[in-house]
């Protein structure tokens, strides 16, 4: 039996050719393996033909990872859309019960931008569906045509809250994060502790309050060369670690 904690990791469904697909990134996977030493697992977005309880039962974390995808505004009573094809109705049925479920069981869960929103929602938050249209807010958008490095580089500071979790895993109080992100927490869920702030004020991190393990939402992407940047490794780190006290759990160990 392998001594690496199973870390669940949120699918998106995807259409190639005549066939769907459910499919996670890349980068997501390689940073559970080498930055918090996790046996990644992706889980599909089968809705409620996924047995939450028995699945929470074989797993030591979550991760619900960003994607092209946005939560369908239904979710938190927002104004439609108007793009259909900017939705996954698949993975909203799947992961928003899942991470209530997750916390609630003591599963350590990691949200990262669209997993980070998804994390707000199924708490009773809403979302700014256009943040660069929000008086007052920046653009946190990437620049399509830029290469990955740069849209993926250092795009601006945050403000990190004293007393938090972040802190407590030896983030100091400002760091420097990338931005690539359209949508953004309007009202943050009841719930949810805030952990980090934007030079705008926007939130772009948060802690679930009452969770018995680590239950993080970043807006940004640490995932990215996860191994050459010592915050977002220590994020990483951090959660694998909490990972691996609920495989020891979980096993009786």
């Amino acid at each position: 039996m392998s001594r690496l904690p199973l870390i669940g990791v949120s699918a998106c469904t995807r259409q190639l050719g005549l066939h769907p697909f459910h499919i996670a990134g890349d980068k997501y996977l390689r940073a559970l393996s080498v930055a918090a030493g996790g046996m990644p697992l992706i889980i599909p977005a089968l809705g409620d033909l996924l047995d939450i309880p028995e699945l929470l039962g074989s797993l030591d974390g979550l991760l619900f990872t960003g994607s092209p995808s946005n939560v369908e505004p239904l979710h938190y009573s927002g104004a439609a859309s108007g793009d259909p094809s900017q939705h996954d109705p698949e993975r909203d049925r799947t992961t928003l019960p899942l991470i209530r479920a997750a916390v609630a069981a003591g599963v350590p869960v990691f949200g990262i931008c669209r997993g980070f929103q998804e994390m707000n929602v199924a708490f009773g938050g809403s979302l700014h569906q256009k943040v660069h249209e929000v008086q007052g807010l920046m653009d946190h958008r990437e620049n399509a045509d830029e290469e990955l490095f740069i849209q993926y580089g250092p795009r601006h500071p945050l403000h990190v809250q004293p007393g938090g979790l972040l802190s407590a895993i030896g983030l100091p109080a400002h760091i420097q994060v990338n931005s690539l992100h359209g949508q953004g927490v309007e009202r943050l869920a009841g719930s949810l502790r805030i952990e980090a702030l934007a030079p705008d004020g926007l939130i772009e991190a948060f802690s679930v309050e009452g969770a018995r393990r680590f239950a993080l939402g970043v807006q940004w992407h640490p995932e990215w060369q996860v191994q050459e940047n010592p915050v977002y490794r220590a994020i990483f780190a951090a959660f694998g670690d909490a990972c691996r006290e609920r495989r020891l759990e979980r096993l009786g160990a």
